[in-house]
């Protein structure tokens, strides 16, 4: 079965990725969390459109993928799993939970770093927040944490298989912790204390700079609460709260393909600091 998964990963990953996306957009529609400022019309084909670009840019750029290199890491005995005499079933959960951190880590460097939070503003700056803001994302940030997961596997020396469940994780839990969905509130509270829920998530999305430098995770809650970045809820509440970033608040620098690619590009200077500095949230 192992085998058959590792052969069939980008198979896999893709069918995993269409089945969430149909499931949260319907989940959209019966049950939404806030009102639109903007129509899907207006914003879907260039959120789906960078799927498609980033997808060629990751096929043609890495073609061995991350299943690849843990299937390196495995055959040259890389990386701290591999030298460690733990049982396979061990050593897949702590892969999945040690790339999870190492993606919050992430997460929290783009946020810090002016020059990579340019790349990754692109995903902020979108005016609303639904499922397909899960998957927004610039290509140069793309190709980067592929680089940085390549790393963070060959170190860490994750078995392949849990880096095929982990892949399919992040992309899923990245479209339901984005999606604009109504949980029932005693629900939401319990899910949060494992998962990154979408009420937790949308606070990351607030134009409020304190409030964006919050709640990194993707999957598991357990890092924001562990280092200090967990908020629980919005100042102005859920269908209240503005999302996006000051720079961007026009609908045609924010959703069109050809202006979301040339966002990292564009000098927006920062209004918070009281200072010619660039937006570094």
């Amino acid at each position: 079965m192992e085998t058959l998964a590792l052969a069939h990963e980008p198979v896999l990953r893709l069918a995993a990725f269409a089945a969430v996306l149909a499931a949260m957009a319907l989940w959209e529609v019966l049950a939404p969390r806030r009102a639109r400022t903007l129509s899907r019309r207006r914003r879907w084909p260039a959120n789906l459109g960078i799927v498609v670009l980033n997808t060629l840019v990751v096929r043609a750029l890495f073609p061995a993928a991350a299943v690849g290199i843990a299937l390196s890491a495995q055959t040259h005995g890389w990386g701290l799993l591999n030298q460690s005499a733990v049982p396979a079933w061990a050593a897949v959960a702590a892969g999945i939970v040690l790339l999870d951190l190492a993606i919050y880590l992430q997460h929290v460097t783009f946020h810090a770093v002016p020059a990579l939070w340019r790349l990754h503003r692109m995903h902020h700056a979108d005016l609303d927040i639904d499922v397909t803001t899960g998957a927004r994302f610039h290509p140069i940030e793309i190709a980067l944490s592929m680089l940085i997961k390549f790393a963070a596997i060959a170190a860490l020396g994750v078995p392949p298989a849990a880096v095929v469940v982990f892949e399919v994780l992040l992309n899923a839990s990245s479209m339901f912790n984005h999606a604009n969905v109504r949980i029932a509130a005693s629900l939401e509270r319990a899910l949060r204390w494992l998962v990154v829920t979408p009420d937790m998530h949308r606070v990351h999305h607030s134009i409020e700079r304190d409030e964006t430098n919050s709640n990194f995770g993707f999957n598991l809650s357990l890092w924001d609460r562990l280092f200090g970045t967990y908020r629980a809820q919005p100042r102005a509440g859920h269908p209240a709260m503005t999302i996006g970033i000051p720079e961007f608040r026009n609908a045609a620098q924010c959703s069109t393909l050809a202006a979301m690619l040339a966002m990292p590009f564009h000098e927006q200077w920062s209004i918070h600091h009281g200072k010619d500095t660039l937006h570094p949230e």
